[in-house]
């Protein structure tokens, strides 16, 4: 499979076989995607409460983040300079996804990767441009449903795939025992399962369905790897975290680059989902009262109910990209320990050169 089938209409491309990974709430914006674009990679930015600093955002979420979304991926080809690609990450479990999708392609957005929960009806968000769309799965059975749905459903198949194993950050595709056990399949046995389960919509599709590996990904060595495998490439999001380009702020990248991988810990994100992330006082607190109630609520969430909910997850991840170690959410992949130090995010992609 070669990364290089994905371009635009205009021509350009993937230079170098490497996405960089969503992260939201505002970690990855327009400032890091550009810069990650800029080095002909895949620079990519959460739609995940992106307006979170717009004035109005407590008041009028939807309008904020639909808003600042706009001038993020603006911002982001700006930067870029022509080169890569611009994608959005765009989560199925929020309130929000169908707007943030057509707001994405309607600012030119290269390419819509969705995940946190199966993006059935993806294509039909993003069918009034030219955006590549691509799910983010854990199994070859996943890939398959989403494959047979968009087939039947809108004539349309993913223009690749990402493929994201259980040492990914943030939200996980995994069931929480196996996560806890170490019992999950590792992405040696998930890519040739996922290559098998396309392998029929590739001969429905007439053309390669690249997948990209993401989950512990920390050296050229993974990436080639996972390229022996059939990979077409790697989607990298914490080493990014560490550089002056992210959209964090200084804090947040301190408390990361501080932690040690005994740091981590599974938990269970309000989405409905289990998640990697830092053991912050916020955590440890939880473990001793059991809930936190919101303060006040945006709908952020489809599955999300104030009353019952442990904690309010917009406001945990707004609180660690400013930085707040003792109310934040950290989320965070397992090979944490590699953050060393404030780097360019030319030198992240040097390592996998």
């Amino acid at each position: 499979m070669s990364y290089q089938n994905l371009t635009t209409p205009d021509g350009r491309r993937l230079t170098f076989p490497l996405l960089q990974g969503g992260m939201g709430v505002g970690i990855s914006l327009g400032r890091l995607a550009g810069a990650v674009a800029r080095e002909g990679c895949m620079g990519t930015l959460s739609t995940a409460d992106c307006g979170y600093r717009e004035p109005d955002f407590y008041q009028r979420p939807d309008a904020a983040n639909l808003r600042a979304l706009r001038e993020e991926i603006h911002r982001a080809f700006a930067l870029s300079r022509g080169n890569g690609l611009i994608a959005v990450n765009a989560m199925v479990a929020s309130t929000q996804y169908a707007d943030a999708v057509r707001a994405a392609v309607d600012a030119g957005v290269d390419a819509v990767v969705s995940g946190a929960g199966i993006p059935l009806s993806l294509p039909e968000y993003a069918e009034d441009g030219p955006a590549m769309i691509a799910p983010i799965v854990s199994s070859g059975r996943a890939a398959a449903l989403i494959c047979k749905t968009w087939h039947q459903r809108y004539h349309r198949l993913p223009d690749f795939v990402v493929l994201e194993g259980c040492e990914a950050g943030g939200h996980l595709g995994f069931k929480k025992r196996a996560l806890l056990t170490g019992t999950c399949a590792p992405l040696s046995a998930l890519i040739p399962e996922v290559i098998d389960a396309l392998a029929p919509y590739r001969d429905l599709a007439g053309r390669d369905i690249p997948i990209f590996a993401a989950g512990g990904i920390r050296s050229r060595s993974d990436l080639n790897a996972m390229m022996a495998l059939g990979a077409a490439g790697v989607q990298v999001a914490t080493p990014f975290i560490a550089t002056k380009e992210c959209d964090a702020s200084q804090d947040y990248k301190q408390v990361l680059i501080d932690a040690d991988p005994e740091d981590i810990r599974i938990v269970q994100s309000p989405v409905g989902m289990p998640g990697r992330a830092l053991n912050t006082p916020l955590m440890q607190h939880l473990d001793d009262i059991g809930r936190i109630p919101p303060r006040r609520c945006s709908h952020c969430i489809k599955s999300c109910d104030p009353a019952k909910v442990p904690y309010c997850i917009t406001e945990a991840l707004i609180q660690a990209a400013r930085g707040n170690r003792d109310a934040g959410l950290f989320f965070c992949g397992s090979q944490i320990a590699g953050l060393q130090g404030i780097r360019t995010v030319k030198d992240v992609v040097a390592d996998f050169c």
